[in-house]
């Protein structure tokens, strides 16, 4: 201890002076001084001890880091695999829903892959840090980097946060949805698809509700990091959303009439829709507007404030309304047997019997006209497979009339000549 002692006055006196000469070169003072400048150059047992438990300490650091790193890269790993697993089980599954809903799955695999690579950031920052600290030549060093980037790493945390939490609540909505679907007490044949539809399209517009208000809030907590007092922004916000809403009265017209479009089920995603002059098959659907692709590929946006009258051609269930002309000359009530028949022997067929609710209607003759005897037949299918079936019966219709002899006749007209 004694000599701990002389070795940190002598370095403080050095530091503040040389060592003035002794007026008294006695063998006392001289043995005094030499044992002085001895201890001063040589090193001390303690001082090496502790040094070498600094570096025993970042060596283990080092390692230590290493391990945990390894370790949450094979957890990840291992979790991606059960995941792609469970993707290539249910792509056997050809149902356009069940394919969206895994694709919608993808945004839980995006939060734990954002969250293990915002843990391996921490491990090694940290750890860097921390061995920085141990050493007294570096101290200064960690201080500054902390200084520094004080600023951008609350930034970044609250970035990385919004991020993971916008995803994770995308994550819940998907499970929520997932859930819905596959309870088999909500899914009646009758209701199964008009449930999914609406459900896709309540799902999309809750995803763009919440990543508004997180958003939001992970700006207001970016301000609170900088040292911004956020009350007076709060206060003059207020205002500035006063004027927008008297500016875009609009906007407010759209997003409440959107609200009552999803809330009515008057249509949702997926659905076959006219609204004046214009349809098609509704695309996107939110608050603020409507997207058809009409036959031709055009993608038609209307306000949902135009959104007056809207024929909804999907909803529950479609029909498949037919004419079918037959020649003035031709049995009558035989060609409606045939008809009924082929409507009959169409909906007890395997491959079609799913998407025909009911037996085909045929209401018998529904006028006269130029092309001949117009008989009308109703056919009930599933929401947008009127068209599909309403083909494949007229093929079957015409083979069977060609086969009884019973033809479709064309337009006729006749001339009368009168000689005066």
């Amino acid at each position: 201890m004694l000599v701990q002692f002389l070795a940190i006055t002598g370095s403080m006196i050095i530091s503040i002076a040389p060592i003035p000469k002794a007026t008294n070169q006695t063998p006392e003072n001289l043995h005094k001084t030499a044992f002085i400048k001895t201890a001063l150059t040589q090193p001390q047992p303690e001082t090496q001890t502790q040094f070498f438990q600094q570096v025993g300490i970042a060596t283990a650091s080092t390692i230590t880091m290493m391990i945990m790193s390894w370790g949450v890269r094979r957890f990840q790993k291992r979790l991606s695999n059960n995941l792609l697993k469970s993707f290539e089980s249910n792509s056997l599954d050809d149902q356009p829903i069940t394919k969206l809903i895994n694709q919608q799955q993808q945004h839980l695999q995006e939060v734990k892959t954002r969250l293990f690579q915002l843990a391996q950031a921490g491990i090694w920052v940290s750890g860097n840090l921390i061995i920085l600290g141990l050493f007294p030549a570096t101290q200064a060093l960690q201080i500054g980097i902390l200084t520094i980037a004080k600023i951008p790493i609350k930034l970044i945390i609250v970035g990385v946060g919004t991020y993971v939490i916008v995803r994770f609540t995308y994550a819940i909505i998907d499970h929520f949805t997932s859930t819905i679907i596959s309870g088999g007490a909500l899914l009646t044949p009758e209701t199964s698809e008009r449930l999914q539809l609406r459900i896709s399209t309540f799902s999309g517009v809750t995803k763009s509700i919440t990543t508004i208000i997180w958003v939001g809030a992970g700006i207001l907590m970016s301000l609170i990091a900088l040292g911004i007092n956020i009350v007076p922004l709060l206060a003059g916000a207020g205002l500035v959303g006063v004027a927008i809403s008297l500016a875009s009265q609009n906007l407010i017209k759209d997003a409440i009439n959107g609200f009552l479009i999803i809330f009515e089920d008057q249509y949702a995603l997926g659905d076959m829709i006219t609204v004046g002059s214009v349809g098609g098959l509704v695309e996107k659907l939110n608050l603020r507007m409507t997207q058809v692709r009409d036959s031709e590929g055009r993608l038609i946006t209307i306000p949902n404030s135009e959104v007056k009258i809207v024929a909804n051609l999907s909803s529950r269930w479609s029909r498949a309304d037919l004419s079918i002309p037959i020649s003035y000359q031709a049995d009558v009530d035989k060609a409606l047997q045939l008809i009924e028949n082929v409507g009959l022997e169409m909906s007890q067929d395997p491959e079609w019997q799913h998407q025909i609710l009911e037996k085909p209607n045929v209401l018998g003759v529904e006028h006269f006209s130029d092309r001949g005897i117009m008989i009308r037949v109703l056919i009930k299918t599933q929401p947008l497979k009127q068209w599909t079936v309403a083909r494949e019966y007229r093929r079957r219709l015409k083979i069977s009339l060609d086969a009884a002899g019973i033809y479709i006749p064309v337009p006729q007209q006749a001339n009368w000549v009168t000689e005066f």
